[in-house]
Formats: structure tokens, sequence, C-alpha cells
């Protein structure tokens, strides 16, 4: 079926339709990476948001299937459904081939009622996005236009973060509070996988009444800001030097909760080959990302430092604390798509407890 999906400047892109046949609206953006689908399509940081990805083939392995690890977690996805409100690519393979594929791309998108569109040039629209900055766009694949709302206006994490109180890994030797803000399930992996107890809660739980050894605030949709409940918690926490990692949103939320300020980007990051620089270190590490907003270092109270910069734009890529166990990565040490150069950081932190 004809599809296409417009821009909020009315600049349109036609192609035909692969998922489900109906219309949706966010704020278009672009990632870069060679792989990951099915991760990333289910990373909750894309809440409300169309994906474009640039990679021109996209389908050719398939979906996996729905089988849990030992945590009881989704072990081929980073959370428990597809999070994106739209698709675009440019050829979609409706043939796939992986000895772990139970299903294609399209079949998936229309189970989950998420609206794709393929024969697009994502590379003229990628340009676009680059030069004007991220856009509110819709896709229909159903004649209607949809309307066009900007999804950073409401609390995106609301939206995602499981309700209620679960615990992994319950031998573990230490207690490892993680706030959902929309955490990717790699990030619980890595935490159990060292040994840690996991007690993961809701954004705006008040964990301050809970017996824990350490603090981790996890990755997340839309503006850091939204989340007013998460700042005044973790603001308590650091006030009693609780051990914290902030991870991509956590970053910024630690950040805000510190007292400094952060921005939204042109466009963002989001790919499986960003460059950031140590700056104790000097070493370059390439990391995966998927964020829109930053911390603006300069903001940021004395006694903090910077842990990490981009090196293709500068921008803030993760803090630390001169004196007291605070630190943060704004990239997905985690990986799940992407590298695991910086997985580190999780021992870094258990070394803090």
């Amino acid at each position: 079926m004809d599809a296409y999906i417009e821009l909020e400047d009315s600049t349109k892109f036609y192609g035909k339709s692969f998922g489900s046949e109906e219309a949706a609206a966010g704020e278009v953006v672009f990632n870069t990476g060679m792989v990951g689908y099915p991760e990333s399509l289910t990373d909750a940081s894309y809440k409300g948001q169309i994906l474009v990805l640039t990679y021109p083939l996209i389908g050719n392995y398939g979906v996996p299937g729905d089988e849990k690890d030992e945590l009881g977690l989704l072990a081929n996805f980073e959370s428990p459904r597809i999070q994106v409100r739209g698709l675009v690519v440019a050829d979609y393979s409706a043939k796939y081939s992986h000895w772990k594929a139970v299903r294609s791309l399209g079949d998936w998108l229309k189970e989950q009622r998420i609206p794709a569109i393929t024969g697009v040039d994502t590379r003229a629209l990628t340009k676009k996005l680059r030069e004007k900055g991220v856009m509110l766009g819709g896709i229909s694949a159903d004649g209607s236009s949809p309307e066009l709302k900007d999804p950073n206006l409401g609390n995106l994490v609301a939206d995602v973060a499981e309700p209620g109180r679960i615990i992994y890994n319950g031998s573990g030797r230490k207690k490892i509070l993680l706030v959902d803000c929309g955490v990717k399930n790699n990030i619980i992996r890595c935490l159990a996988a060292r040994g840690l107890q996991v007690i993961r809660v809701p954004w705006d739980y008040d964990f301050l009444k809970e017996d824990f050894d350490g603090l981790v605030i996890s990755n997340g949709p839309g503006d850091p800001k939204m989340c007013k409940a998460t700042i005044r918690n973790v603001a308590a926490a650091m006030g009693k030097e609780v051990p914290t990692f902030g991870i991509c949103l956590g970053n910024q939320i630690m950040a805000l909760a510190a007292g400094g300020d952060t921005y939204k980007l042109k466009y963002g990051h989001r790919s499986q080959n960003q460059p950031c620089i140590n700056r104790k270190t000097g070493r370059c590490c390439i990391t995966t990302q998927n964020h829109g907003y930053a911390v603006d270092f300069k903001s940021m109270p004395s006694g903090w430092e910077e842990l990490f910069v981009n090196a293709n734009d500068g921008t803030n890529e993760g803090l630390r604390h001169r004196s007291k166990p605070f630190i943060s990565c704004q990239f997905h040490p985690e990986a799940t798509p992407g590298p695991v150069d910086t997985q580190y950081l999780f021992d870094e932190f258990l070394r803090m407890l």
C-alpha cells in the first residue's frame, strides 16, 4: 500500500507501507547504526519518536522470539514492546534469514500496530534533519493525516516506566536501587551479572525509605526536566552521599539534581559509533547512544568534573564528582546494540559501594 511521511514544514517523502496500515505522529529522528533494530525499536528512549534508519537494508535478519533469560527479562529485546511511533527505511527485506529469527520485521510491526514505510530516500531525509534539526512529522499508511504534537511537552518517562517494585537476583551481596525511567533490560543484566541485587522502582517512587547500598538512574525518553519527582529524590540521596551512577537520561537527572542545567541538542546522538574521549586518560571509546538532550557542563557547581566528552561535537558525555561517590555517562555502557568498550563503568560503580 502507498504511504508517506510528512514533516512539519510540509515536506513529504513517499514510499510503501510494510507495517501497520494506520497513521502515527511523533518527533522524527535518525539512527546511523548498521545493525540492532530489534534492540533499538524496543529501547524506551525512543518513546514518542518516528525513527529513520540510515543503513539502507533493514529486515534481512528478521526478528527473534520472545524467550526470557534467567532474570525473567526478554532475552532479545530491551523492553516488553516496540517503543517507536513509526519506522522509516530505504529498503525493507521481507525475506529474512537468521537462526534465531521467528518472524519478519513487517509482521512484528503489524502485531504491535506500528506503521512503517520503505522506499524513502533516507539520505535526503537525514540531511534535512541535520540541517534543520529534529522535526515533528507523521507517517500515513491509511490516507489520514495525523495531528502533530511535540511529545517532549509531556512526561514520556511516566508512559514507559514499569509500575511497582521488582527484585532481580535476590541473593546478591549488595543492594542496588534502580530508578526505572525507561530502563533497558541489559542494564539490569549488567548489574545482576556482577553479583548485585537489583531493586527496580518507578521514576517517581520515594526510594529514600528503602534499604540499599547504591543508586542507579536509568536511561529514558524525553526532556529530563519533566522528571521532577526523580530529580528531587536523587538530590536527597546525593545529599546523603549515596553511591550513584546515572546512565543517559540518568546523567541529565544527576546534573539537574546537583544544580546544573540541560538543553536540547539540534538532532541528538543516535548510533553505535559515537567516539567519546575520557578526560582523565585521553583515551577514545566507541559508544552506543540514544539521546536528544545534553548536560550544560558550564552550569555544574564546583566539585564536579567532566568524565567524557563527545569527540565529534564536544558535548558532555559523563560526569564525576571529585570527592563524592557520584559518576555518570551520557552513552550506554551496557550496549545492546553496539560496542561494549565502556562496560567497565559498571565495575567502577561496584568499587564505589
